[in-house]
């Protein structure tokens, strides 16, 4: 076997290797539902260090400027 061809293998199990895990992490997202969404977000959100205090959603007038 020539070593282009064992390069050209390689890089086709890469691919879909690659093909798998995007399409494993698509259900992953996908399960989710609405609900579950919003809540994840509000939950990064009460998070971070410069969170906004009230009710957690940050609004044109809160960005400073």
């Amino acid at each position: 076997m020539r070593w282009w061809k064992v390069v050209g293998l390689a890089g086709l199990a890469g691919v879909a290797a690659t093909g798998a895990v995007i399409v494993r992490e698509e259900r992953r997202r996908r399960a989710y539902t609405p609900d579950e969404v919003r809540e994840r977000l509000h939950a990064r959100l009460s998070e971070t260090p410069d969170a906004p205090e009230g009710s957690g959603v940050p609004t044109a007038l809160d960005s400073g400027s």
